[in-house]
């Protein structure tokens, strides 16, 4: 049963049309690209055919294993000699057995991250004249990368051609679209007939999420941090906290999420066990963190942003705001790391933790993205723990 972007996107993507994929998170986008790729694959011919370029290896991970389950099982094609391979091309990877595979036997299918990638293509090492289908996932996050998207552009316009494939952006959010689908013709990143696939743009955050909110000082807010797990009794959450600034490291301070998982693990004594992920830990520490939220029913994951794009932990109920994002494009990427069971009813919360002057932030995030936050009583949970 398809999800509305693919009931929407698939008959475009089949068509062999350029597509910007613009969609809720949790939509279903990743699928739809997916179940092009497959269809556009020559099974007898050796060569890398579709690449999907992934800002994070945890996201590249994901996609990654999405893309072997279907590649196991070509329905109808049981009599191929060849199984379609799906090579994960990621920043911290031993890039040395790729290196080995890619001259022994091309994959069909690239999953990578920009950095890996390039450092591919430039020793010769990665081939995409076979390339039919290119990928772009999370488009607007890696164009706002000021490294990633030099990268990105000389990918589009330099080691391939808009003639000889066929081009995807995916994301939730698209700022200005108008002007990126402009740009996508203007910049030959895309054909000129690329169509744009939006999905409900009235409504771009689920319907099903009930978004909150607490007004407390900066002190108060670890204490009011532990009052909501103890009043939600979470399954599963995230809780999201601001990358550490430069003035704050220079200062010696210790980041927020130092503070929050420290005063957690001394203070929480619910069932969950609390994680850490962040930009800044070794790829080891980062793959490990992953691995055990995977294996996990339900865990409380403290981390910075780099949670906040394509992360699928379906298990996810509560997300908490410990720091405000910095825009409302952060925000429903946060927002979006919950309620994404395909067709669930279920209710999940959003709840963000703000000083009494971030409260007209807050507001603005509500007008740009359609939706309306409730205030939680201090008091209220003071009484309640």
């Amino acid at each position: 049963m398809p999800t509305d972007v693919q009931e929407q996107a698939l008959p475009i993507l089949l068509s062999g049309r350029d597509c910007v994929l613009h969609a809720q998170t949790g939509s279903g986008k990743t699928l739809a690209y997916l179940l092009l790729i497959f269809s556009a694959l020559d099974f007898r011919r050796s060569a890398v055919q579709a690449l999907i370029v992934v800002p994070t290896r945890e996201l590249g991970m994901q996609v990654a294993k999405v893309a072997r389950m279907l590649a196991a099982k070509p329905a109808g094609m049981e009599e191929m000699q060849r199984a379609c391979t799906v090579m994960a091309l990621l920043d911290g990877g031993m890039l040395k057995r790729q290196k080995s595979w890619l001259k022994a036997e091309p994959p069909e299918i690239v999953v990578a991250t920009i950095g890996s990638l390039c450092q591919m293509l430039e020793k010769h090492l990665l081939k995409l004249e076979a390339m039919r289908v290119l990928v772009i996932d999370e488009a607007d996050f890696i164009f706002s990368s000021s490294k990633q998207g030099y990268s990105l552009r000389k990918l589009l316009t330099a080691y391939s051609t808009i003639e000889s494939r066929q081009t995807v952006f995916a994301s939730a959010s698209i700022p200005q679209h108008n002007h990126f689908l402009y740009d996508c013709a203007q910049q030959k990143w895309t054909k000129n007939d690329v169509v744009h696939v939006h999905v409900n743009p009235v409504e771009p955050m689920p319907s099903h999420l009930h978004h909150k909110y607490v007004i407390c000082s900066k002190k108060d807010r670890l204490r009011t941090l532990l009052c909501l797990l103890e009043r939600d009794a979470p399954k599963s959450g995230i809780i999201f906290v601001a990358d550490q600034s430069e003035k704050s490291k220079r200062a010696g301070e210790l980041p927020s999420t130092t503070l929050v998982i420290e005063f957690l693990k001394a203070s929480y004594s619910g069932p969950l066990e609390v994680l850490l992920l962040e930009e800044d830990m070794n790829f080891n520490a980062r793959a490990t963190s992953f691995s055990e939220m995977r294996q996990q029913q339900g865990c409380l994951l403290v981390s910075t942003d780099i949670a906040s794009r394509g992360f699928d932990l379906p298990q996810t109920t509560h997300i908490y705001n410990f720091d405000l994002p910095k825009s409302a494009v952060g925000y429903l990427h946060r927002a979006g790391r919950t309620g994404r069971v395909p067709f669930s009813k279920e209710a999940y919360s959003v709840t963000t933790l703000i000083a009494p002057a971030e409260r007209f932030v807050l507001q603005r995030f509500e007008n740009e993205l359609m939706f309306k936050c409730e205030e939680l009583s201090l008091d209220y949970l003071k009484t309640l723990s």
